[in-house]
Parts: C-alpha cells; sequence; structure tokens
C-alpha cells in the first residue's frame, strides 16, 4: 500500500500545468482549494475532469510548501459522479477502450490518496457514484446535514469497481454488501457511521467547520503532519511482525529531525513552534 501510494500513477504527466476547464485550483499561502466546477451537472465526471484532476493532485504532489488542500464542488452538489453525456458515448466504446478509461479514472484516485499532504473534503448537495470515490480518498469529510450520498451503479446496472480499492478500506465488507447491491441513497449520519464522514455541519456552519480543521492542521509540525499520514500507510502494508521495527524507526527518524527538534524545545521552553509563528 505505501509504495502504490508514494509513486505518482502510470501515465500522468508530471510537467508543467495544464489549462483547467473543468476545475479551479486556487492557492492562499500554504492551503490550495480545488473546486469542482460543473455545476449545471451537478459536477459529474467525464474524460477532460478526470485528466485535469489528475493533472492538478499531481503537480501539488510536487509543492512540499502545500500544507493542506480543499476538494469541493461549486453549484449545489459535490459530486453527481459519471456524467451522463459521457456514460451515452461509453456505449459505443469497445472493452479496451472501456478498460483505458477505467484505468485514467483510477489514476485520478490514486494521485489524490498519494498526495503527501492532507486533503479535506467539504461536502455538500449530493455525493454519488465516483463522488463516493472521491471521498475514500480525502483523509478529512466534512459534510453538510442535508447531504444525500449513495453507491448507485447498479441502479445503472453497472458496479462500482474502480472505485472499490479506495472505498473498501473504509467501509469494510459488511457495509460493502449492504450499500453496493442495493445502490441506495442515504444520509450523513449513516455515511459517519461506516466512517465515510466525520463531521456533520449545519450548511450554513459547513465552511466554517472546513476553516476549523485547516487551522488544526496548521497548527501542527508540516513535515509531522506529512509524516503521520506516511505512517498510517507504512503501518497498514506491512505485516504484524514488522510493524514494530518500522515505527521505531519512524519515531527515531522524527524525533530527531529539524522539525520534531523544534516542535520538542518549543513545548519545553512553553513557547510557540516556528511554524506557528509562520
Amino acid at each position: 500500500m505505501a509504495d502504490a501510494r508514494e509513486t505518482i500513477p502510470a501515465g500522468v504527466r508530471s510537467g508543467a500545468e495544464m489549462t483547467y476547464e473543468t476545475i479551479e485550483v486556487r492557492r492562499e499561502g500554504p492551503v490550495t482549494t480545488v473546486s469542482l466546477n460543473r455545476p449545471e451537472v451537478h459536477n459529474a465526471f467525464n474524460a477532460r475532469m478526470i485528466a485535469e484532476i489528475t493533472d492538478a493532485f499531481t503537480q501539488l504532489r510536487l509543492r512540499s510548501r502545500t500544507r493542506a488542500v480543499i476538494l469541493r464542488g461549486h453549484g449545489r452538489s459535490f459530486s453527481a459522479g459519471a456524467d451522463v453525456t459521457w456514460m451515452r458515448a461509453s456505449l459505443e466504446f469497445s472493452r479496451q477502450e472501456n478498460l483505458e478509461d477505467a484505468r485514467r479514472m483510477s489514476a485520478m484516485f490514486a494521485a489524490i490518496d498519494a498526495l503527501p499532504a492532507p486533503v479535506i473534503a467539504r461536502v455538500q448537495g449530493a455525493a454519488l457514484g465516483g463522488g463516493m470515490g472521491l471521498l475514500a480518498v480525502c483523509d478529512i469529510v466534512i459534510a453538510a446535514r442535508d447531504c444525500r450520498f449513495g453507491f448507485t451503479e447498479t441502479k445503472l446496472g453497472i458496479i462500482p469497481a474502480v472505485i472499490s480499492p479506495f472505498v473498501l478500506p473504509k467501509l469494510g465488507e459488511s457495509w460493502a454488501r449492504a450499500l453496493f447491491l442495493t445502490g441506495e441513497r442515504f444520509g450523513p449520519e449513516l455515511a459517519r457511521q461506516i466512517g465515510l464522514v466525520h463531521w456533520i455541519a449545519e450548511p450554513e456552519e459547513l465552511d466554517a467547520l472546513v476553516a476549523e480543521k485547516v487551522e488544526e492542521l496548521l497548527s501542527s509540525g508540516p513535515e509531522a503532519v506529512r509524516a503521520a499520514k506516511e505512517l498510517i500507510w507504512g503501518v497498514l502494508s506491512r505485516e504484524a511482525g514488522a510493524r514494530r521495527e518500522y515505527t521505531a524507526q519512524r519515531i527515531a527518524e522524527i524525533r530527531t529531525s529539524p522539525g520534531g527538534q523544534e516542535g520538542l524545545r518549543a513545548f519545553l521552553e512553553k513557547r510557540k513552534p516556528a511554524w506557528r509563528e509562520e
């Protein structure tokens, strides 16, 4: 798991940024906001959006000063899954074309999943189908109380195959059996219960709660936040016997790093660490 997430997905370009038509990327200091920008279709995916999201998160991976990323959708919905026009075009695809299409979508989720910086999903309206895959690859998910969720693929006669490697570690087998099969829609309370949503806010308080979580991230050591995210992947990807040595090595590295030294000294000296002053 760790090795896969530390590698930029195959086929993703890592040169100059492309011109975006379906998303917006805004940087404010160490925080970057990536906004899905197809509100007229509830931010549904098409081939262009998939390519642009993949590129944006690949570029963000190269920016070591990025300390938090907010993923959101313009308009009434976070993301309603696949675009109808795009799905209609896929009816004419060959099996090989469908395979390549699915691989590109998988690379998009992997690019978000592999980002060393934490990603916060700000969710309003609906997150359906592929939109649920986006939630699964975010570290923190904050949803409005009136949101609706669903793995709705079976309602269209297909399955949530591409998102499943990212969703199943959070959802678990039991709820996957219930929700993948029925394709039913559900609210944020159940989404929180099964691990896809972490915090629920009233719609008018959504942005304030997102800002609060960003502030929590910025108040922590930059290297420590990234190392903590890597630690989770590293522990889960190892056999039980190797986990103790891996974690001992990691804490020794962090304690002797500049960030670890500064954090511990600041605590002992009863002052703010340097990253808080910044």
